[in-house]
């Protein structure tokens, strides 16, 4: 492969151009509350010349097509990167070298390295919760030192890395058991959000890996996150309660749907087990050592992160490691950990214009920002990667969905994007006719050279996996290419037909090879995406770091649960008095109408019998009790 294009930084526009960019206004009026987050008095980033440069550069790119670009044989070397296997293919995004130059002028321009550097050095990037953000100090070596606050994280880091592989390979090999005496052999990790999706997408990366496989037999590895009693059934679904053991994953301790599905699977265990099993079937991953002991955990087995760690970035802390090492091995998690780490140390150390989270970043900042393409789809060839999306899903729009700058000012554009995404080929029998006929949508395309399973059969041209990945390499230039009206009407296509057949192209992708699907390459492609999120953040001058957007359903939902509770139980309607708009006041009574009351003299558990065999248990055909728990 060639060396990558030597960028070296040009004017951000031609003299005429930029006079024209300067009397240009961004998409709507800036709102500042001062200086610039540098503190250096310089405008916000997007009124610098080199954004408008790259607003200005548009008109060109929107003359051009993919179909003509790629006819160019230096173009995929000079769009084209690799890092340890990593192999990044970009010729299929619509720009040319002089659009790469300006996003890294871009990217100077916003001081990226430095804020890069902030970010290793442990310095409070977060402001708005003064914190440090230092998810990348998880997977740090033992030798390596972090230092936030003048302290030196990793000896912490390490010490309860120490603690989950002495606690996972006691429970493994049998001498940890549980309260009748029986090997724990099924683990039920409770948590929601980050605590679930991270662990949820490595786990089902793992599971069919050869090796990981292995060392995961007879076991098994559930989730349980949605406070939906369905979730609480699908997760208990076939496991005895004296082989089971429950991680409740919540830092605080007070997250109200962990802690809801704690309290459901406890009672779960009790009624099975007894009172004192508790301890023995159940353990934390928290900071909140005094409610982990009131709950009835041993605070022995509570395993702690930081407050540098956020919920969507935490996989790689205790709320990850510990149930994959339960079910996987820590030999298995050290790997994984060392392939984020070697993603990391990459993003910390290369040069900008080979370095891959870096580049997606700017890529990313090119099509939402510069093209008005609000979506990214994410599209794993890799059945293993099933639930990558959503946790990608989480990790970018949690971080990105924001509407200030860093300062508190409104930002004159859009940031962040929606991102959806499905294995391929299921995604091509289900939203691909948008993505090729319908709107833009940026894609990216994940492929894999070794299959964790593989399959061929006699008389077939090509094995499963190759007929999986020719369909990787297909879409990704049906995308690009489309196919013109001319060749319709050369292969005798009814007129009143080729509007209908005709694929207008020119829709931008970007495609990652990776070598094969290990722990230490889904380690590398978490790092990788997790970095190209805080690359948006920084160019943007947002914190990726924070989340308030998600607390005011919270809160509203407090006010509702209280509501309901006197309704259901003082036979009454939500009434006007309780502070309701009229459209939730009627819908919530819609909903009250449909259930029965709660009118048992002393209160009670109530279980469907197929989760918990006691005398108190509710039948599937006890209607009346059904409805009233429901």
């Amino acid at each position: 492969m060639r060396a990558p294009l030597n960028v070296q930084r040009i004017s951000s526009a031609p003299t005429k151009a930029r006079t024209v960019c300067r009397t240009s206004a961004p998409e709507a009026p800036v709102q500042t509350n001062g200086a610039a987050a540098d503190g250096s008095g310089q405008l916000p980033i997007a009124y610098s010349p080199e954004w408008l440069a790259l607003r200005e550069h548009t008109k060109e790119v929107d003359s051009l097509h993919l179909r003509d670009l790629l006819m160019d044989e230096e173009r995929a070397e000079h769009f084209s990167r690799e890092h340890n296997g990593i192999y990044m293919d970009f010729s299929r995004q619509t720009m040319t070298e002089t659009t790469l130059r300006l996003l890294l002028n871009l990217a100077e321009r916003a001081g990226l390295k430095g804020k890069i550097a902030d970010m290793f050095a442990g310095k409070h990037i977060n402001h708005t919760e003064d914190r440090a953000v230092l998810h990348t100090a998880l997977r740090a070596s033992r030798d390596e030192q972090v230092f936030t606050d003048g302290k030196d994280v990793v000896p912490d880091v390490h010490a309860v890395l120490d603690r989950i592989k002495d606690f996972s390979e006691r429970v493994r090999s049998g001498e940890w058991r549980g309260a009748t005496g029986k090997k724990l052999k099924d683990v039920v990790a409770i948590g929601i959000g980050g605590s679930y999706l991270g662990p949820a997408f490595v786990h089902t990366a793992l599971s069919f890996d050869h090796k990981s496989q292995e060392e995961a037999e007879g076991r098994k590895l559930r989730f349980l996150a949605n406070v939906d009693p369905v979730d609480v059934a699908k997760a208990l679904h076939g496991l005895r309660a004296e082989t089971t053991l429950v991680i409740v994953v919540s830092k605080t301790f007070t997250t109200t749907e962990t802690m809801l599905n704690a309290r459901t699977v406890r009672t779960w265990l009790k009624a099975e087990l007894g009172p004192e099993a508790v301890s023995k079937h159940m353990v934390a991953v928290s900071t909140n050592l005094k409610l982990v002991k009131e709950f009835g955990i041993d605070t022995e087995n509570a395993f702690g992160f930081w407050d540098w760690v956020g919920g969507r970035y935490s996989v790689t802390s205790a709320v990850g490691v510990l149930p994959l090492a339960l079910q996987y091995g820590y030999e298995k998690v050290e790997e994984f950990l060392a392939g984020a780490r070697d993603v990391d140390q990459h993003f910390r150390t290369a040069p900008f214009a080979s370095n891959l989270p870096v580049l997606l970043g700017l890529l990313s900042i090119w099509n939402s920002t510069f093209m008005k393409r609000s979506s990214i789809a994410i599209l794993p060839y890799c059945q293993a990667l099933a639930k990558f999306p959503a946790h990608i899903q989480q990790v970018s729009m949690e971080s990105l969905g924001k509407q200030v700058s860093m300062e508190g000012d409104a930002l004159p554009f859009k940031a962040g994007e929606v991102i959806f995404g499905e294995p391929g080929t299921n995604g091509q029998h289900s939203f691909y006719q948008l993505i090729h006929q319908g709107r833009v949508v940026p894609a990216e395309f994940i492929g894999v050279v070794k299959s964790q399973q593989s399959v061929y059969l006699k008389g077939e041209l090509v094995s499963n996996h190759d007929e999986l990945m020719c369909n990787f390499f297909a879409q990704a230039d049906a995308l690009a290419m489309g196919k013109e009206s001319v060749a319709l009407r050369a292969e005798g296509l009814p007129q009143s037909i080729i509007p209908h057949k005709t694929f207008s192209g020119n829709r931008p992708s970007t495609s990652l090879l990776l070598p094969d699907m290990t722990p230490f390459t889904v380690g590398q492609l978490l790092s990788l995406y997790e970095n190209r999120v805080a690359v948006q953040g920084f160019i943007w001058d947002i914190n990726a770091f924070d989340q308030w957007g998600v607390e005011l359903g919270k809160v509203l939902a407090s006010k509702v649960r209280t509501k309901m509770h006197e309704a259901r139980t003082k036979l009454r309607k939500i009434l006007k008095e309780d502070g309701f708009n009229p459209s939730s006041r009627k819908m919530i009574n819609r909903y009250l109408e449909g259930k029965a009351q709660l009118l048992y003299p002393e209160p009670r558990d109530v279980f469907p019998c197929e989760l918990i065999h006691s005398e108190a248990c509710v039948a599937p055909w006890d209607k009346h009790e059904s409805e009233a728990e429901d």
